[in-house]
This record gives C-alpha cells, structure tokens and sequence, in this order.
C-alpha cells in the first residue's frame, strides 16, 4: 500500500496572497462589531457605471444569458478596438483582442500560450504575488529582479542582462503603474526594456490593468512600440468592475488561436452579463473620471499627510491607487506591524513581504481606493497608533 497518498500536489504548494488573509481578518473584527478601514485590497470603492449597470439589468430582463465565443462577443472586441485607437492611438485589430475571466485568466492564458514546463520568466521586486505564485503553478520559474531608486524602481536591459547569466529567459512580465508600487515607468524607459526584449527573442507581457489611473508622468501602452507585446488589462481597476471578473488581453497574431482553444477548455468563455456591461462601461468616461479624482484627492492627502505623522519615506506615485511606505523606523517585521495596526488601529494595510520577500519586511502597502473621509480617518487613527 502506497504511503503518504491522497496529498496535495506540489504545484499546489504556493505562498498565501497575504492581502486576501488581512481582509479575511479584517472581515471577522467586523463581524464582533469593529469599524475596519480597508487599505489592504486594490477595490474601487465606487460602484461599476451606470451604463454598464443599465446595460446588465436590460440583458437580466431579456431572460436568455448563454455561451459565448471563447474569444469574446464582437461588439465587446471591436470597442476595445476602438479603446486603443481613440486612446493611444494605436491601431489593433478585434481579432487581436481576446476577453477573460479578469486578468487573473489573462495571465494563465498568456503564460499556458507562450512558454513550456521550466522557462524562466522576469518578474519585478517589488511585484504582485500572484505573477509567482501563478507561474510556480504551472511548472514555469519566476525569476524575481530587485528593483531600487537608481533605475526609479524599474526594469532595466541590464536587469535582464543579468537575469540571462543565470540562464536562458523566455519572458519578461512589467506592470506600469505598478502594484504595489503606483510607480510608471517613462515611455523611453518602457521603449528601450521592449526593444531589448524584441532582440533578444523574449517574450514581454504588459500589465496594464491600472491604465486610466495616472496622476504624474505619462503612461504609455507597449503596443505604441511593438505589436509582439501580450497585453493584459481589465474592468476591474479604472472601471469599478471587480466582481464582475471580466478583462482583455491583446494578443500577438501567432498566439490568438493557442490562446483559443486553451480558453475553450479552461473557462469555456467569459461570462456573457459582464461583457454586456464591460461593452457599455467603455462609454463612461465622464463618470469614471469623477471616480479618478477622488482617487487623487485621496492621493494628495496621503503623500501629505503621513510623512507628518512619521512614514516620511513613500515611493514614486504616479499611478493605480496605491502607497509603498518605508516602516523600517517603526519595525523590521512587517507582518506583524500590520496585524498590530489592524487590531489596535482598525487599519487594514498588506504588509510588503507579500510584494517582496527579501526586503518587503521594511514596507507596508496602503490601499486610497476608498472613500474620502475614510482616509482622513486612517490617518487620524496611525497617528494614534505610531506615537
């Protein structure tokens, strides 16, 4: 009798995404009756358009909501088309563009389609967690870059030429604005990185899920360089649309029909209600930058106000809704310091080590996405808590 049977499989064996373990905790002091501030998830507070809400309730009243293409509805892909065109001024193709699940299904996809078991792919640190903790799942090798000041917290062509000393690699992920950072890269910056990688035969995904929310500097698509870029972005972040899972990727034309009929057997295709309203959300704009500059006035009050109350050192931020603060002053644990100004505080922050396990011990990641008034009183209640 084999021993031992019955056990999870190794490729199961991934770091927690500490963000959701804070908002689980969170959630059980708000059930005992505590007020939380929550600035540990990346969630617009605001509500999904009014368009796209219209446009769901008349497709609920219709009755029928089935299948789709595994690409995507047409009408979804060419006003995406459009997006990029109107945009950036970018001309591609709805045969390009593919819809998913969020952009959580983009990068399986993008990952399953262009690399095998083994290939070694850059990431950032700091960087999101679950590029990783995906990439470990399939059997691929992330391979974590530090990042720092000298290049503004960005990936450079040296980076990499370093990275290929260690090895072959096949792919580059960058996200510009950043998570956790809020930090853009320069369109030069993003333009030489891209060039590289094109001469060098490697793969470059752009995660561009925080593109509409810029406060400082310009954001640049990496399609406006190179149509062999993968694109992924998503309703999620400047449309308010989170639970409604549902994002785009653009794809390179060789991998349009991997990336097919990978999804037809995966997800099969996205949810037809969420295409619905992604399709009439793209028509919002004025409401969505009303949205934006709550994100900013949120952004100005804390760049202001917490170096007043001692987290003086906070990283570029230029874009997404989110703080990287330095805590080394107040602790070199930042595991702990976060449960601690959670129970005591009630303020939801994701300690770094989830962004970075070498250095995150130092830094903690605070969420503005909320409302106005929260934040003020997030701020009045770490100045209780760091005295």
């Amino acid at each position: 009798m084999t021993k031992n049977a019955f056990l999870p499989s190794e490729r199961s064996d991934v770091a927690p995404f500490i963000a959701m373990d804070v908002l689980s905790e969170a959630a059980k002091l708000e059930a005992a009756g505590r007020k939380i501030i929550h600035m540990e998830v990346g969630q617009p507070s605001a509500p999904a358009p009014k368009s796209a809400l219209a446009a769901a309730q008349e497709a609920l009243n219709h009755g029928r909501l089935g299948y789709t293409e595994a690409l995507g509805i047409r009408p979804l892909r060419e006003a995406l088309s459009g997006h990029y065109k109107k945009t950036y001024g970018v001309g591609v193709p709805a045969e390009r563009i593919m819809v998913t699940t969020g952009s959580s299904a983009g990068f399986n996809l993008a990952f399953l389609a262009a690399f095998d078991p083994g290939d070694r792919i850059v990431l950032t640190a700091p960087g999101y967690p679950a590029y990783r903790n995906i990439l470990k799942a399939l059997g691929l090798v992330p391979v974590e870059v530090e990042v720092g000041e000298d290049t503004r917290w960005s990936l450079t062509p040296e980076h990499l030429a370093e990275a290929q000393r260690g090895g072959p690699v096949k792919g580059v992920l960058v996200a510009s604005p950043a998570n956790p950072t809020g930090t853009m890269m320069t369109p030069e910056a993003l333009e030489t990185l891209l060039r590289y990688c094109e001469d060098e035969n490697i793969w470059f995904i752009s995660d561009e899920i925080y593109h509409g929310l810029d406060y400082a500097g310009e954001q640049a698509t990496a399609l406006k360089t190179t149509q062999k870029a993968i694109i992924i972005n998503s309703f999620s972040k400047y449309y308010c649309m989170t639970g409604w899972r549902i994002g785009w990727m653009v794809l390179p034309e060789q991998l349009v029909r991997p990336a097919e009929r990978i999804a037809q057997s995966l997800y099969i295709s996205p949810p037809e209600l969420s295409q619905i309203a992604a399709t009439a959300a793209l028509d919002a704009v004025q409401e969505l930058e009303a949205v934006k500059a709550g994100y900013a006035a949120n952004r100005t009050l804390l760049i202001e106000g917490l170096p007043r109350i001692g987290l003086d050192k906070l990283l570029p931020v230029d874009g997404a809704f989110y703080i990287y603060a330095d805590i080394s002053k107040f602790s070199a644990d930042s595991l702990d310091f976060a449960k601690r100004m959670l129970h005591e505080a009630g303020v939801a922050a994701t300690p770094g080590v989830d962004f970075d396990p070498v250095h995150g011990h130092e830094f903690l990641r605070f969420s503005f996405a909320g409302a106005h008034d929260d934040m003020k009183e997030a701020l009045a209640r770490l100045q209780g808590f760091l005295r």
